[in-house]
C-alpha cells in the first residue's frame, strides 16, 4: 500500500511517494534531468530506442528556428508501434475497456485490435483513401474514434479529429481548412440520456462543400439517419468487403501524423500539425515516466478524444507502451453524481487523469460519493487542463486518494504535443498547486517583455527555449501565424507559450494561466487564475472564475462568479466577505468590483470553463456559438444575474 510523506519546504507543504513506489517506478534515477541537460541530443536519442523504426535515423536533430526536425531519415509507423509490436507478447491482453452512457461496454485485446484497425484501414483504402489525404473524424467517445485513427496512421492519411459535440458550422470550418474528402462520423451517440443525432449535424455542415467524396458512418446508435446515395457509407457494410491483411506503411519521421486545431485570438481554428516520429517518441516516454505506466494497470483519461489529452494520453501514449486504456462514453453525473467513482470500482481503474474542474466539481457535489465507492485501487492521480489550486489539489489527494496516490499535476499545451511540465512520480516532491518542474530535456524559462528572466516569486511569460520532439511543426495552410503566433516575440528561437507562470524560492513552477486571461486594473496586470484560486481557498467557494468587466476609471473591473458549497447560503454579507478574503490574500488591487453567486459556470462537456463566453457575459457583448456546452442554459442565467449587478 502506497503512502504520502508530509513533510516541510520553504512554506508550502509537500507530499513524496512513498519509498515502495519510488523504488519500483520506471524512472526513480534524479540524475536524469542532468543527464538530459548536458547530452540533450543523446538523451532523446535514447529514449527514442523505446519505439520501433522500420529504418533508424541519421540524424537526431535539424534546428533551423523556429523549424525543427527530428529522427531524420528514420522511417516508422504509429499504428504499428501502438498494436503490431505488442502482439507476439500481449496480444491476448485488454486494449481497451468501453463503456457506454447506457452502461454497455464492450473490450479489445490487442489482437482484436489490430483485426478491427486493418480492417478500418483497408475500409478507407476501398473508399479511396491515399497516403497523405487528410481525413476528418467526427466520432463520440467510442472505440471506433480510436480504430479509425489508428487506421489512419496506418495507411499514412493524416488524421483530423473533431470534437463530437462542436457545432455543424465548427465541423464545416474544419474540414474545409483541412481540406478533407473523406469524413468518417456514426449515425448518433447519447449524452445524458438525450439521443445526438450526429448524421445530421454530419450532413448539415458538409451541405455546402463540395469536394466530399465520402462519408464513412459507424453505427452506433441505431437511430434512422439519411444517406446520400453514392457519397454515404455503413463501415459494418464495407467491413464486409474488406480483410483484415493491411501491412502499415512506412512513414519518414516528419512526415504529418495528424492536425489538431485549437482556438486561436482571432477566432478561426489554427490547426497545429503534429509529425510521426517525434510526437511518438514524446507521447511514449512521458506516458510511460509520468504515469508509471505498468503492464497491470487500467489507465483512465477522462478526456475526449477530440482534443489533444485524447490522442497523446488516450490513443498514442498509452498503446504505444502497451497499457489497458478505459473509455468511457458519457457524462460523470449520468445517470447519478457518482458514475465515475461506480467506473473506477467496477474496473480496478489503478490510474486516473483528469481536469481541475471537474476535480472541483467533485468537490462541490460532496465526498460523500466517492466514500460509497472503494477506490482502492487507485495508486496515482493526475491532473490536467489548467493550473489547479491546492484546495482541490488536496480534496483530491485526500478523498480520491485516500492520502496514497501521488498526484502528477502537468502542464502542456495542444501545440507542445507532450507534457512539458510536471513531477515525475519515482523522484520528484510534490506541492499542492505547482506543475513542479519541466520533464527531463525540456528547457523552459520564465521571462519579462524584453525576454529577461524574472526574479523567483514574480509571474512572467512561460517560454521554451529549445526544440522538442512533438512540438508544432507548423499551422497548416498558415506559416505566417504560425511564426507570428509562437516565434516573434523574442526571436525565432524561443516558443512563447500564451501562459504565465513563477517560481517559487525552491525553483517549483507555478503556471498561472493564459496570458489574455489577464484582468489589467489601474495598470497592474493581474492573473486570473491567482484570483480565482483565492476565491476558492474559501471555505464557502466550490469553484470560481473571474473576467475583467471594461470600466472608464480603471480601465478594467474584476468580476467573479463563484459557486457555493453545497448548502451554503447565498448573501450580500458573503459577498463582502468574498471581496475581504481576495484582498487579504493578494491586496486591495484584487478586490473584485462584483460577485455573482452561480449554481454553475459554462463549461465545455469535457469540463472545461468556457472562457470567451463568461468574457462576454461580463462585458454584454455576443457571446458566439455555444452549442459546446454542456449546459448552455446557464448563459442566460448569468446575464440576468450580471444585469441585476449592475
Amino acid at each position: 500500500m502506497h503512502e504520502i510523506i508530509e513533510s516541510s519546504l520553504a512554506e508550502e507543504r509537500v507530499f513524496q511517494a512513498s519509498k515502495s513506489f519510488r523504488m519500483q517506478a520506471n524512472m526513480n534515477d534524479p540524475d536524469i534531468y542532468k543527464k538530459a541537460e548536458e547530452d540533450f541530443e543523446g538523451f532523446w536519442a535514447s529514449v527514442a530506442e523505446d519505439i520501433d523504426w522500420f529504418e533508424k535515423w541519421d540524424k537526431v536533430l535539424e534546428w533551423k528556428p523556429p523549424h525543427s526536425k527530428w529522427f531524420l531519415n528514420g522511417s516508422l509507423n504509429a499504428s504499428y508501434n501502438c498494436i503490431d509490436r505488442h502482439l507476439s507478447s500481449k496480444g491476448d491482453k485488454t486494449a481497451i475497456i468501453w463503456e457506454g452512457e447506457m452502461a454497455n461496454n464492450r473490450t479489445f485485446t490487442y489482437n482484436e485490435l489490430f483485426y478491427s484497425t486493418c480492417r478500418f484501414a483497408n475500409a478507407l483504402k476501398e473508399l479511396g483513401v491515399q497516403k497523405g489525404d487528410i481525413v476528418t473524424i467526427y466520432l463520440p467517445m467510442i472505440p471506433e474514434a480510436v480504430i479509425a485513427m489508428l487506421a489512419c496512421a496506418r495507411i499514412g492519411a493524416p488524421h483530423s479529429v473533431v470534437f463530437a459535440g462542436f457545432s455543424q458550422e465548427a465541423l464545416a470550418q474544419r474540414v474545409e481548412d483541412a481540406g478533407s474528402k473523406f469524413v468518417i462520423t456514426c449515425d448518433g451517440y447519447y449524452h445524458k440520456g438525450k439521443l445526438v443525432n450526429q448524421k445530421e449535424k454530419t450532413d448539415n455542415a458538409l451541405e455546402k462543400l463540395d469536394d466530399i467524396e465520402h462519408v464513412l458512418v459507424v453505427n452506433h446508435a441505431a437511430n434512422s439517419v439519411f444517406f446520400t446515395e453514392g457519397r454515404d457509407v455503413w463501415w459494418h457494410d464495407i467491413e464486409k468487403q474488406v480483410d483484415y491483411e493491411c501491412p502499415p506503411e512506412h512513414m519518414d519521421s516528419e512526415d504529418t501524423l495528424f492536425l489538431m486545431y485549437t482556438s486561436g485570438t482571432t477566432g478561426k481554428p489554427k490547426g497545429v500539425v503534429h509529425s510521426t516520429g517525434g510526437y511518438l517518441v514524446g507521447t511514449a516516454i512521458s506516458a510511460k515516466w509520468v504515469f508509471d505506466l505498468k503492464d497491470d494497470d487500467v489507465y483512465w483519461c477522462t478526456a475526449d478524444v477530440g482534443w489533444i489529452t485524447g490522442h497523446s494520453y488516450i490513443t498514442y501514449g498509452p498503446l504505444l507502451n502497451g497499457a489497458t486504456v478505459l473509455m468511457y462514453e458519457g457524462a460523470p453525473d449520468y445517470p447519478e453524481k457518482d458514475r465515475f467513482w461506480s467506473i473506477i470500482e467496477n474496473y480496478g481503474v489503478t490510474i486516473f487523469y483528469t481536469a481541475p474542474t471537474a476535480i472541483r466539481t467533485f468537490m462541490k457535489w460532496g465526498e460523500q460519493l466517492p466514500a460509497k465507492h472503494d477506490l482502492s485501487s487507485l495508486r496515482l492521480l493526475g491532473s490536467v487542463g489548467e493550473p489547479i489550486n491546492p484546495k482541490a489539489w488536496l480534496w483530491y489527494y485526500e478523498h480520491i486518494g485516500d492520502k496514497k496516490c501521488p498526484v502528477v499535476d502537468t502542464w502542456w499545451q495542444t501545440e507542445t504535443g507532450m507534457i512539458m511540465i510536471t513531477p515525475l512520480p519515482g523522484i520528484t516532491p510534490m506541492k499542492p498547486g505547482s506543475a513542479v518542474r519541466p520533464f527531463p530535456g525540456i528547457e523552459v524559462s520564465i521571462l519579462d517583455e524584453e525576454g529577461n528572466a524574472v526574479p523567483e516569486g514574480y509571474g512572467g511569460y512561460l517560454a521554451i527555449k529549445k526544440p522538442w520532439p512533438s512540438m508544432i511543426r507548423t499551422i497548416h495552410g498558415d506559416e505566417e501565424r504560425f511564426i507570428e503566433t509562437y516565434w516573434s516575440k523574442w526571436g525565432n528561437d524561443i516558443y512563447m507559450s500564451g501562459d504565465g507562470a513563477r517560481t517559487d524560492r525552491d525553483g517549483y513552477i507555478w503556471v498561472l494561466g493564459r496570458l489574455d486571461d489577464v484582468i489589467k486594473v489601474s495598470g497592474h496586470r493581474l492573473g486570473t487564475m491567482e484570483i480565482e484560486s483565492s476565491l476558492v481557498s474559501h471555505p464557502a467557494v466550490a469553484e470560481a472564475a473571474v473576467e475583467g468587466k471594461e470600466d472608464e476609471i480603471k480601465g478594467e473591473v474584476i468580476v467573479g462568479y463563484v459557486v457555493l458549497e453545497a448548502d451554503v447560503p447565498v448573501s450580500d454579507e458573503l459577498k463582502e466577505q468574498l471581496k475581504g478574503h481576495v484582498v487579504d490574500e493578494i491586496g486591495p488591487i484584487a478586490r473584485p468590483a462584483a460577485i455573482v453567486f452561480a449554481r454553475d459556470l459554462p463549461k465545455t462537456r469535457s469540463g472545461k470553463i468556457m472562457r470567451r463566453v463568461l468574457r462576454a457575459i461580463t462585458n454584454n457583448t455576443y457571446p458566439g456559438d455555444v452549442t459546446t456546452l454542456q449546459n448552455p442554459e446557464v448563459v442566460e442565467e448569468l446575464k440576468r444575474k450580471v444585469h441585476l449587478s449592475d
